[in-house]
């Protein structure tokens, strides 16, 4: 895995970097939950959904994400009060990094968002697909092994999340202030009638 990789939006105004790869970078999984597909869905953007509506996330270390163009593009949205903090750019309405709350180090960045341009593309930069979760509310029928608990999976996640909280990599996080706490983006968050309306164009339901 390459030691340093590109971040960009689709149109480019939004660009950054992801540092030291090998260490803060891992467990690539494709989530089919509704929220995901609902959040694609807001952005209008569900050209990025698989077949099946999945969204292709990779876990990355707060510290280890900087922008350096296009922070003001910066938008973020959460579905509820309560529920992640998903930050897009809007100028193309790429997604950029879901966090559940500052406080955890972690930030899952789309597949997408990464600026993959040597051989082999996005495989290469970020290794294959490690698991897929949350196939009960896919479209069509869900991936095999998507429905089931993954405790390899879950396992590589909680470790991954207590390493980088020991080494201190959940500070800076790149979408908040440090002090505060506070988002440092213009944070939309939807009402419950805005989030039913996109319901119904997410699964699970047949293809």
């Amino acid at each position: 895995m390459n030691r340093e990789a590109e971040l960009s939006c689709r149109c480019g105004a939004v660009h950054g970097r992801v540092t030291d790869m090998a260490s803060n970078v891992a467990n690539r999984i494709v989530c089919y939950c509704r929220d995901c597909q609902a959040f694609a869905h807001q952005l209008k953007r569900a050209d990025l959904l698989d077949a099946h509506g999945g969204s292709d996330i990779v876990a990355v270390a707060p510290a280890a994400i900087s922008f350096d163009r296009g922070r003001e593009h910066i938008r973020g949205v959460r579905l509820s009060d309560k529920g992640l903090h998903r930050f897009y750019a809007s100028c193309c309405n790429t997604p950029l990094g879901n966090v559940a709350r500052p406080s955890i180090p972690f930030v899952g960045v789309p597949a997408q968002a990464f600026a993959a341009t040597g051989p082999g593309g996005i495989d290469a930069l970020l290794g294959p697909v490690r698991g897929r979760v949350y196939g009960q509310h896919a479209v069509g029928t869900p991936p095999e092994g998507s429905t089931s608990l993954q405790p390899t999976l879950l396992a590589r996640i909680i470790w991954r999340i207590a390493t980088w909280g020991l080494r201190g990599s959940g500070k800076p996080n790149p979408f908040f202030d440090s002090q505060t706490q506070q988002p440092l983006y213009a944070l939309l968050v939807l009402s419950s009638a805005e989030r039913d309306a996109l319901r119904p164009l997410c699964g699970p339901r047949t293809a």
